[in-house]
């Protein structure tokens, strides 16, 4: 079944109009949001720490950002834009104990929602809209008058309203359009942890890094290993975004398509499918999510070692060395976590 699109004849901000808008987080989305919202015409409230780097430059955006208390009294749509492990914690000590019958309560992604780490009242609308981009994205479309597709999605409508506001959000952002298509919580947060976990990031990095391992091991150089194996594969993907696999195909060596189509398989096997497929039943359980907030909740100990472990393997210290030859890239150096 096709999804359903939304465009702007569909999607009447005057939903919004007028009324206060409260957006608690000022970081990717957060400014992003906030920005396109105001330049919509819409009345916008930011909720920052006083203090942060964000807070500093909500202020220099022209805003005057309040405690999380203070903005979302009042406020008719009041959207969470912080990360998933810090929003039950917002939610619970300056949110719920604002919230009234009839407001509406918007994500950017269904973490939260989902797996029940934060359950509103049941006279809450609960709606998400979620750009199928980064903040930055979101914000240079809108100014040059276009706008990054968005998903919507309505878990709990108390109003009967909660799409409206919600196509009205998104036409704010400047998602209409492009377009907003229509998913639920649940669709949109496993196959956003799924694609993070086994393609975009955890098995793309994983692939990268066992490539270069492999020709490292082998006595090849480090530097033609990183090369071969992280560098050019920005230039592939490009070619995906662009075009598709078909794309990609089509403008890459007949020598290099071939290797694709016949040795790719080798690689992705039915282990490696079966894998996939346990860590897809671990998202829908809701194993993944419990593991993450015990992480975090215990000090991110486990988290913070990988990443270490990473971010000072040979790989990372042959790029930082071979970036600063190519005076095209800003090269942006990883540091500790803290």
């Amino acid at each position: 079944m096709a999804a359903k699109i939304y465009y702007e004849q569909d999607a009447p901000i005057a939903a919004l109009e007028g009324k206060k808008i409260a957006v608690v987080g000022y970081g990717s989305q957060g400014h992003a949001h906030s920005q396109n919202m105001r330049d919509s015409g819409l009345n916008v409230v930011v909720a920052e720490l006083e203090g942060t780097e964000n807070y500093s430059l909500a202020k220099e955006h022209g805003f005057d950002p309040k405690p999380a208390a203070e903005a979302v009294k009042d406020a008719a749509l009041i959207i969470i834009t912080l990360p998933d492990e810090v929003q039950p914690i917002v939610y619970e000590k300056e949110i719920a104990p604002n919230l009234v019958a009839g407001q509406t309560l918007g994500f950017c992604h269904g973490f939260n929602i989902h797996f029940k780490y934060i359950v509103p009242p049941k006279d809450i609308n609960i709606v998400m809209i979620a750009p199928k981009g980064p903040g930055h994205l979101v914000r240079s479309e809108y100014v040059k008058g276009g706008g990054v597709p968005n998903l919507i999605a309505v878990e709990q409508d108390a109003t009967g309203t909660a799409k409206d506001i919600a196509l009205a959000w998104a036409n704010g952002i400047g998602g209409a359009r492009a377009g907003i298509i229509e998913t639920t919580y649940k669709e949109e947060t496993e196959t956003d942890l799924f694609g993070e976990q086994v393609v975009l990031c955890g098995g793309l990095s994983e692939l990268i890094k066992a490539g270069f391992n492999t020709l490292v091991e082998a006595g090849y150089q480090p530097e033609i290993a990183y090369f071969e194996c992280l560098h050019e594969v920005k230039l592939i993907v490009d070619l995906m975004y662009e075009g598709g696999l078909s794309y990609m195909r089509y403008s890459i060596s007949n020598t290099a398509e071939y290797g694709d189509l016949s040795r790719g398989p080798r690689i992705i096997t039915d282990q490696t499918r079966a894998e996939m497929k346990k860590i897809l039943a671990e998202i829908c359980s809701g194993e993944f999510a419990k593991e993450w907030i015990a992480e975090f909740k215990g000090g991110m100990k486990n988290f913070k070692a990988l990443y270490e472990k990473d971010r000072t393997s040979k790989l990372e210290e042959v790029g930082s060395k071979l970036r600063k030859m190519m005076a095209w890239i800003d090269d942006k150096e990883s540091k500790p976590m803290k």
